[in-house]
């Protein structure tokens, strides 16, 4: 009996080691696969997932548009998503640059685009054009990215566009830099077009630390009233 157990336990050790070593070589053999897979898995860090739409805190990043609509839109800039591109918006801004600017390209279900003063989507600001600052950020409603041109990633500098609807295919292809936090209304009722007929134009852009007033569109002047003199009264008909 003793002989039987010896010989049962010294096959069932033997068993063990043999699956241990397999188990091994088989974790061997997966960790490049399991290294690739971890390479490719997002590394948020300290990027914050989640938009703060409070309106009083960080006024520093919280970008105000008044639109020729008499309306105010308020996008959160998120600078640990895009550090460089949020800076160059604040630097125009607080320059004066988008003031006066139209939505030049507004496409239906897509996105309004703007930051070009000739309205024509070929033109920008004197600084350089910033390296693409592409992270995992979804684009969803109301995300707020920067233009570029065609397929060079490092073009941006001043264009930049607001999604209607969710549009994943433009994730890590354009710089998601922020999110529309107050008014997506406003942004729907961009006037359409290619560029539109009568554009939507940003009056005034600001920072809201600032604490600049909202600029409203100027009312239209009343149609000037006809002089009639007695001499037109008493001119025969005809003349």
């Amino acid at each position: 009996m003793g002989f039987m157990f010896r010989t049962f336990a010294l096959s069932a050790l033997a068993a063990l080691t043999m699956v241990s070593t397999s188990a091994t070589a088989q974790e061997t053999n997966l960790q490049p696969a399991v290294e690739q897979v971890q390479s490719a898995i997002p590394q948020f860090g300290d990027m914050p997932l989640r938009v703060n739409f409070d309106m009083n805190e960080d006024r520093e990043n919280i970008l105000l548009l008044d639109l020729s609509t008499g309306e105010r839109v308020a996008i959160r800039l998120v600078p640990q998503w895009a550090p460089n591109h949020v800076e160059r918006i604040k630097t125009l801004t607080r320059d004066g640059f988008y003031n006066g600017v139209p939505f030049h390209r507004v496409i239906d279900g897509f996105m309004a685009q703007t930051g070009d003063p000739t309205g024509t989507g070929q033109g920008g600001s004197t600084l350089p054009d910033l390296e693409a600052e592409f992270n995992f950020l979804p684009h969803v409603r109301g995300t707020v990215s920067m233009a570029r041109e065609g397929g060079n990633e490092d073009s941006a500098n001043s264009q930049f566009f607001i999604v209607f609807y969710p549009t994943f295919a433009l994730d890590r292809n354009y710089t998601n830099f922020g999110r529309v936090i107050h008014n997506m209304a406003a942004v729907d009722a961009i006037s359409r077009g290619e560029p539109p007929a009568n554009p939507t134009r940003v009056l005034q852009a600001s920072i809201a630390a600032d604490n600049i007033p909202q600029m409203m569109p100027r009312p239209d002047a009343p149609a000037e009233d006809a002089v009639i003199t007695l001499d037109m009264l008493n001119a025969p008909a005809g003349e």
